[in-house]
């Protein structure tokens, strides 16, 4: 059989998204088509592991009976039989007729049953499931789905795990478009994570950390970066990178782990909240780690200072550590600095307002002030400001923060800044950056090549003396007539400021009245 390409995989793995109710509608159904499209691969590819063991032992009955005694024949044992053994065992899932929504959700917990690395990943759907007494997902459409599924082949020989895996993420991406203010919980844009991977450099062997990780994007994306990187150093034999994330939402805990399965990965994805409980500690300290990548959620406003001052990590040094109610960027920026190995390097997405926020104010700033410990004690290499409407659940462009450890001496003291507000190409819905651009991007961070209206390198006096402003566009203008700063910057900082008075005046309303005036 030929193997599929990306492109023709990609239209048929979203034409059976659309098969339930069209492409408006598709996102809504994702719990339950990301599942379905992951055990078409499971059963595929145990196809092709019983079809290995028949040509030893003669039959594919024979193959499955031994398959059934010893589990670790294969890498995932599946407990389906088909009455003719040389039917597929997809026909098991296939071939159901009646009572199809219960039928599926027991075979799939099935196999959670006999795998469980599985369990909580491909059986926490129910196929059955009402709301108000109406079926989630009915029959006849359930049907629909599982025959378009059905019309291609995921095994071993008929699709390479890096183009399903690029398929599979294509998929999350289109639902990502059609999943508002959610789809940014799940989903960094493709190329973003590219440059962010490549600009990490990853060695084999490596360690490499997302707290945020939704849908394990950009820990799939240094892998496939460095084995990119081993593929021109003509290196047949080498270690794959140590992968390991942890995510809040069930749903998106189990997306990720779909993902790196499909993807021929293997990592550990946690459950639970990073921030308040984070799951990788050694001898009861954060685990550190060689790479950290991570988007998390922007602005977020509900943690208190006394999460932070509760924080048993030593994340949030004293005098540091809060950077204020408003926007917990620069907490998740010390998470991340808390968890790298002395040498080691991380790329954080962060809202554009939190390279400028509280900057030339006569107030104090307590964003300003974590800021500014970043920069004293030069742990940030760099800072790359992004196009605007690239990412799913906001316009606004956003930064790539660059941290390092361990700076080499030629680079002390100095932050290297990109302004790559202009490096896109017009897309629907969204903006993309273009292969080109990405190249032009990671090409000119590494060598740290200056380039008129493009990138610069700044001195950190200069930095102290903007008030520890770290905003490429405060430093490169990408036109002539370009010497006011993004009127979105401003407005950022506009609604931090009108934030900070309201929490302020509510705090001397509390005392006042405690005073009974």
């Amino acid at each position: 059989m030929a193997t599929i390409n990306g492109k023709s995989l990609e239209n048929w793995i979203w034409d059976a998204a659309c098969s339930i109710r069209g492409a408006a509608d598709a996102p809504k159904y994702k719990d339950f088509i990301l599942p379905l499209i992951f055990a078409k691969r499971l059963c595929d590819v145990y196809d092709d592991e019983i079809n290995r063991i028949a040509g030893k032992v003669g039959s594919r009955k024979k193959a499955f009976a031994i398959a059934e005694k010893d589990h670790n024949l294969v890498r995932f044992y599946l407990p389906f039989t088909p009455e003719d053994p040389d039917e597929p065992v997809w026909s098991i899932i296939r071939n159901v007729t009646t009572g199809i929504g219960e039928e599926v959700t027991t075979r799939l917990r099935e196999i959670a049953t006999h795998n469980p690395s599985l369990n909580g990943i491909i059986n926490r759907v129910d196929f059955n499931a009402t709301t108000h007494g109406v079926r989630d997902i009915e029959d006849d459409r359930l049907s629909n789905l599982i025959e378009k599924i059905t019309e291609k082949r995921l095994g071993l020989k008929d699709v390479e795990p890096d183009i399903i895996g690029r398929s599979y993420e294509y998929l999350i991406r289109k639902f990502a478009e059609g999943g508002g203010q959610s789809a940014g919980e799940f989903y960094t844009p493709r190329e973003v994570g590219q440059i962010m991977a490549r600009i990490m450099d990853a060695e084999p062997g490596m360690e490499i950390y997302d707290p945020c990780c939704g849908s394990a994007g950009l820990l799939i994306k240094c892998e496939l970066a460095m084995e990119e990187k081993m593929a021109l150093r003509s290196t047949e034999k080498y270690a794959p990178l140590k992968l390991y994330g942890q995510e809040y939402t069930p749903g998106t805990w189990a997306m990720a782990n779909m993902n790196m399965i499909i993807h021929d990965m293997e990592g550990e994805i946690a459950i639970g909240d990073t921030f308040k409980k984070p799951k990788f500690r050694t001898n009861g300290k954060l685990r550190t780690f060689d790479r950290v990548v991570t988007n998390p959620m922007w602005n977020q406003d509900w943690f208190t200072e006394n999460d932070y001052d509760a924080d048993e990590f030593g994340r949030f040094p004293t005098g540091v550590g809060f950077p204020g109610k408003q926007s917990a960027d620069w907490g998740w920026a010390q998470h991340v600095l808390a968890s790298l190995k002395t040498n080691g390097k991380a790329a954080i997405i962060l809202d554009t307002g939190a390279a400028s926020r509280g900057s030339g104010s006569a107030n104090r700033n307590k964003e300003k002030t974590v800021r500014s410990w970043f920069v004293e004690n030069d742990l940030i290499e760099g800072v790359i400001y992004l196009p605007e409407n690239l990412f799913y659940n906001t316009s606004a462009p956003g930064i790539i923060l660059i941290l390092n450890r361990q700076k080499t001496i030629d680079k002390k003291d100095k932050l290297f800044l990109i302004n790559a507000s202009e490096v896109f190409a017009k897309g629907d819905p969204k903006n993309y950056i273009t292969d080109d651009g990405i190249e032009r991007i990671v090409a000119t961070f590494l060598n740290w090549t200056e380039e008129d209206k493009f990138s610069r390198i700044v001195e950190k006096t200069e930095i102290v003396k903007n008030d520890y402003n770290i905003s490429p566009s405060r430093y490169i203008h990408t036109a002539d007539a370009e010497i006011y700063r993004p009127i979105g910057e401003i407005l950022a900082e506009l609604d931090v400021l009108e934030a900070e008075v309201a929490e302020t005046n509510q705090a001397l309303r509390a005392v006042l009245k405690r005073l009974g005036v």
